[in-house]
């Protein structure tokens, strides 16, 4: 059919009239975006291009007692150029120079920066990789080279920055330092002093504006934050570095001798409850040891002998017998249904007084104490335990501690031979810690302290943001008659021959303590295993510290027994504490500042309320102290050593020039 020109027209019309409805819809859209979402779309345009990233702050410090670091916050920097922001004139003029500062820093020749320098302004790239991981003085250092001190625009200098948490006495009380981490999904895993007290150390973040370059990087719009951040606090622990040290290296040295799987040791303050030493190490499949687990805090097991203190001081307590009470051992067997207490001595001890049944640890002797007189009323017995708290957790800051178990007579389970398995330290349950804050409160005439990590939450020299005193959690768990009762027999355990730690006997110092053996998975009778524990305090006249050793399942064929296992870890670390760490050195408020320090540090504040660059000197002041008050000035500090600043590398008075590294040798 031939097409007429009414057809041709007609479809003109038809294409002039899409068309025109095409542009309306083109103009009603231009409309909408401009007017009604153009807000929406401008803000999205934003987001692609610019972020507001956030500033990790500087994490709190973790001290010990004396001032020495045992957790600190180090950032590294990565550093990046963006080889297309940087004029080709100021390029040209000065990549020579830079590639030569380069190579004096990096230890390579100028030719291969020179070359790779060029190389990524030919690739236009907008994000070469200079350097990694460059401590804080290094990248002030090349902050400074041609080019890059002109800026993030000018210069294309970008830098990353990673915070590292580093434990400069090593690995040495790990996990009870230890440690707070987030995940992906935002949480948080919290260990040790680090994560109980994280809220403090942690700081707040800050914000800077960046924008984007290529490649989903990015780089700060200016050197300028908009939020700084706020570092956090630093917290000031109980932990006596040289007390430490000696406790771990005791720990470790036994551990290895008898070949046993793990063991802890802890020292406490009897007074104040401050733990000034807590080792906890485990055996790795290649043999070594390392803080594997807080087993101090967190491992809750059959105390064995160690218990018969508790034992001992209920039937006290409840004058049911006393001291000279003669108890008939027979031939060192009690049979109960089908089980059998027995002594370590097969021959028996025959009658011997209640206090000679503790210092020889005979089982016999103690379990026929609690039965003929707890028998027929085990509720009397057990309640007693709990009014001295001994079935309560101890509340610690840290988290993860182990539950005590002391069986009731109500609790389904128990059976004819609960009490006289309570007797001698089976069938009940308790960390470490928790037995060495029984054994404490004797030390301390009876007042039960909570054992405490940290002594105070710092912010700077003067102030305290917060300062943790003594807590006590029974002010009186027997009385002192008791007391002094119990106390000569712990003592005797050391010093009489019969004693069973006598062995551990010193004529330099004196000491008071109870061995203890027990039997782990008992039910297999082919594979015996033992837990070896010492726990006790010196010295004995004013006791100044408390401590238990418990080690698992050391070799058989070399020794299992309390006093030849852990016994020797407790006398070590008592003869070195009384020889290296005299007792009498206390310090005894957190707040008390010496007078030659604090003169020394408001002479400072002084200069630098006038001049505000000066140097000040630090001599003679702890490192927890020093350290924030220099960082505050913009220097980066090294130190060399643990406590006090005896000597800093920068001349105190001095202006602060462009050198902002500064040594501190501390003694």
């Amino acid at each position: 059919m031939p097409v007429t020109d009414k057809n041709i027209l007609n479809r003109l019309y038809f294409i002039a009239g899409g068309m025109f409805l095409f542009a309306i819809a083109v103009v009603v859209q231009l409309v909408n975006i401009q007017f009604v979402d153009g807000d929406k779309y401008k803000e999205m345009a934003q987001d692609q291009t610019f972020r507001n990233a956030t500033i990790a702050p500087s994490r709190g410090n973790v001290y010990a007692d004396d001032g020495s670091l045992l957790a600190t916050s180090v950032p590294k920097y990565d550093i990046f150029f963006d080889a297309v922001t940087v004029k080709e004139k100021v390029f040209v003029e000065n990549v020579k120079p830079l590639a030569d500062s380069l190579a004096k820093m990096f230890n390579k020749s100028s030719s291969h920066y020179e070359k790779i320098l060029r190389k990524a302004r030919k690739d236009k790239s907008r994000y070469f990789r200079i350097a990694r991981k460059l401590s804080y003085s290094e990248y002030i250092r090349i902050k400074q080279f041609p080019i890059f001190k002109r800026g993030a625009y000018k210069g294309g200098f970008i830098d990353k920055v990673k915070t590292v948490r580093e434990h400069p006495i090593g690995r040495i009380a790990e996990r009870t330092v230890g440690y707070e981490r987030k995940d992906d999904e935002g949480h948080y895993t919290r260990i040790g002093i680090e994560g109980a007290f994280g809220e403090y150390l942690r700081g707040k973040e800050g914000r800077r504006l960046e924008q984007k370059i290529a490649k989903g990087q990015w780089k700060p719009v200016s050197g300028d934050n908009e939020l700084e951040p706020k570092d956090g606090f630093d917290i000031i622990s109980t932990i006596n570095v040289n007390i430490q040290d000696i406790a771990h290296h005791a720990l470790l040295e036994q551990l290895e001798k008898y070949k046993a799987d793990h063991g802890c040791v802890v020292v406490m303050e009897v007074a104040t409850g401050e733990i000034k030493a807590i080792s906890n190490l485990g055996r790795s499949p290649e043999g070594k040891y390392y803080e594997r687990r807080n087993y101090a805090v967190w491992e809750s097991h059959e105390p064995g002998s160690t218990f018969k203190l508790m034992a001992m001081v209920a039937a006290l307590e409840d004058r049911v017998i006393d001291s000279n009470y003669v108890v008939d051992t027979g031939n060192g067997r009690l049979k109960f249904y089908n089980d059998i207490v027995e002594d370590s001595n097969k021959r028996g001890y025959g009658k011997i007084s209640a206090s000679e049944a503790f210092e020889l640890s005979s089982n016999t002797g103690i379990v026929k104490i609690i039965t003929d007189f707890y028998g027929k009323n085990p509720e009397k017995f057990v309640d007693r335990l709990y009014n001295m708290g001994l079935n309560d957790q101890l509340d610690l800051p840290i988290s993860g501690e182990g539950m005590p178990k002391i069986p009731h007579p109500n609790d389904k389970g128990w059976n004819g031979l609960s009490l006289p398995w309570m007797a001698f330290g089976y069938g009940v349950s308790l960390t470490p810690l928790q037995t060495l804050t029984f054994y404490n409160a004797i030390a301390n005439d009876g007042e039960m302290v909570r054992p405490r990590f940290v002594k105070a939450v710092r912010e700077n020299w003067y102030a305290s943001e917060k300062v943790f005193d003594k807590e006590v959690i029974n002010p009186s768990i027997c009385s002192k008659e008791t007391v002094a009762k119990v106390t000569k027999m712990m003592q005797n355990v050391v010093e009489k021959k019969h004693g069973t730690g006598n062995g551990l006997y010193s004529p330099d110092f004196s000491m008071a303590g109870k061995t203890g053996t027990c039997q782990k998975n008992y039910i297999i009778k082919d594979n015996k295993e033992y837990i070896s524990t010492f726990s006790g305090f010196f010295p004995v006249e004013n006791p100044k510290y408390s401590c238990i050793v418990v080690i698992h399942e050391p070799d058989r064929s070399i020794g299992y027994y309390g006093a030849d296992v852990s016994g020797p870890v407790f006398k070590k670390i008592a003869h070195k504490i009384y020889t290296d760490t005299p007792i009498f050195d206390q310090v005894e408020k957190i707040d008390q500042v010496d007078k030659v320090v604090e003169k020394s540090f408001e002479d400072y504040l002084e200069k630098s309320r006038k001049y505000e660059t000066i140097i000040p000197n630090v001599v003679g002041m702890p490192a927890m102290d020093a350290i924030p008050l220099l960082e505050n000035l913009g220097l980066r500090v090294e130190i060399k050593g643990n406590g006090t600043v005896t000597k800093q590398s920068l001349e105190a008075g001095k202006k602060i020039g462009a050198q902002k590294r500064i040594v501190l040798e501390l003694s």
